[in-house]
């Protein structure tokens, strides 16, 4: 019996193509509800030397999830296509933040951890070493603000950590999990009492298990990549997927597809109900949509699978990129972010011209919203509120006083994942329940196990590994 994907984003996708290197007597359905593939990775090109990015788009190189990625691409032959940006690129190592009403550069060397830099009142060492003394409090989990501020002090927590998670998902650190974002840290306090101690007993230990590299793998290593794009723009990885799928014939791509319940029978047997009224049976289902939705479609069979699920919440954010002229940028750098504690409406600012390397125009993406979207916004915030207040902020940070050439608002409703403090746990839980019940059903996507590119695409390798 055929297997069924939910969903046409990267994850699903990624999942499609792997089950198409090991299954070839029989063939895969995905099913999309939309009428697009690639999910919230969309690149518009809006001049000869100018894309807009709707959603990330940089990938990492680094650790296993970015070398599996990589070696992906040397598989889909890509690798031609690829942009690099080496680690001295201002745009990799430059990073910014906007506090009491300036921009700081973050500590960018050695030396610079041991100098007070504005915004902190004293060195980033110093904060560090407060760990030392600080007591350990023994949890399951805890909010990832709450521990920062314990083991290194409020000013780390409010400048550095609350405003990267702003960066990373969108979210307040104040209900994000530290068990999952900082797991080794987090264990290292619990067992050891303090950061510190924990980092000094296992510096020595083996390194990650590492895949074997590949070609790109090996020339990011040897060319010290810190990020890397395609020329026309992320969305060339899941175009490429879906062409290489397309091309094997192992897929049966269905768009506005759309699943509304499930219903899972004997051991390696489930039937999809779709909105059209067609039924299709399968022998295993890989869901890669947002787990509040697939809690929608086995809630009246599974009501307790249902609950764990909508456990996993998601925030909307506004998304205005903007192209200037002139130059604006005078100090290259990635981007900036805001920390909540200043209380814009804004969540950080995306340098793309630096990334792209121009010198002519300035081309930036404004976030807004996330955690704070709708109390800032409201429900149903018109296109034009958002592209008035990304405007009248980048005139108000970066002092750029003229209309943008081009412009695009776009809202991406519930588009990222929120790991509240208990996720792993409630992962555990969802898989167990899972088992126990012998459901033909694998998870994988942005909802479970990161929300990053690499790990979305990792996530829907590890899934199809599953099924062997």
């Amino acid at each position: 019996m055929s297997k069924t994907i939910l969903g046409g984003g990267l994850s699903g996708l990624s999942a499609a193509y792997y089950l198409s290197k090991v299954v070839s007597n029989e063939q895969t359905v995905l099913l999309e509800f939309s009428g697009r593939l690639g999910g919230w990775l969309r690149s518009d090109r809006v001049t000869k030397n100018a894309v807009f990015e709707q959603g990330p788009r940089t990938i990492r190189p680094g650790g296993a999830a970015g070398i599996n990625t990589l070696n992906l691409l040397d598989e889909l032959s890509v690798g031609l296509d690829i942009r690099p940006v080496i680690r001295t690129n201002p745009a990799a190592k430059s990073r910014l933040i906007y506090a009491n009403g300036e921009l700081h550069l973050l500590p960018t060397s050695l030396f610079s951890l041991f100098s007070a830099q504005k915004p902190f009142s004293k060195s980033i060492v110093r904060h560090i070493l407060h760990d030392i003394t600080a007591k350990s409090k023994p949890v399951e989990d805890e909010s990832i603000y709450e521990f920062t501020k314990r083991r290194f002090g409020v000013e780390i927590a409010d400048y550095m950590i609350d405003t990267i998670i702003c960066g990373i998902c969108a979210g307040s650190s104040k209900e994000i999990s530290v068990n999952f974002l900082m797991k080794n840290l987090f264990a290292y306090e619990q067992k050891y009492g303090s950061v510190i101690k924990g980092v000094i007993r296992h510096m020595f230990d083996a390194k990650e298990n590492l895949p074997k590299a590949g070609a790109l793998a090996a020339r990011a290593k040897a060319e010290k990549w810190s990020v890397y794009s395609f020329r026309n723009g992320i969305e060339s990885l899941p175009i490429q997927l879906q062409a290489t799928l397309r091309s094997r014939g192992t897929t049966d791509i269905q768009l506005q597809a759309k699943c509304q319940e499930i219903n899972f029978g004997a051991p390696q047997q489930a039937t999809l109900h779709l909105e059209d009224g067609r039924t299709l049976d399968s022998g295993h289902i890989i869901s890669s949509i947002p787990a509040k939705h697939l809690a929608s479609m086995v809630e009246r069979q599974h009501p307790q699978l249902a609950e764990k699920l909508l456990k996993i919440k998601t925030v909307t954010v506004g998304v205005v990129n903007l192209m200037y002229k002139k130059n604006h940028i005078k100090n290259p750098a990635f981007g900036f972010l805001v920390p909540p504690r200043e209380k814009l409406p804004i969540l950080g600012v995306i340098f793309d011209s630096c990334n792209q390397e121009r010198t002519d125009k300035t081309v930036l993406t404004v976030m807004m919203g996330g955690y704070w979207f709708k109390s800032l916004f409201g429900e149903t915030p018109s296109k034009g509120t958002l592209l008035k207040v990304a405007t009248d902020q980048m005139k108000s940070i970066l002092n750029i006083d003229e209309p943008p050439e081009f412009y695009q608002v776009n809202i991406l409703k519930d588009c990222i994942p929120q790991y509240i403090v208990g996720h792993q746990e409630n992962l555990r839980s969802i898989r167990e329940y899972i088992g126990e019940k012998q459901l033909p059903l694998s998870l994988c996507g942005a909802s479970y196990d990161g929300v990053g590119i690499n790990d979305v695409i990792l996530s829907a390798r590890r899934a199809v590994e599953g099924l062997k």
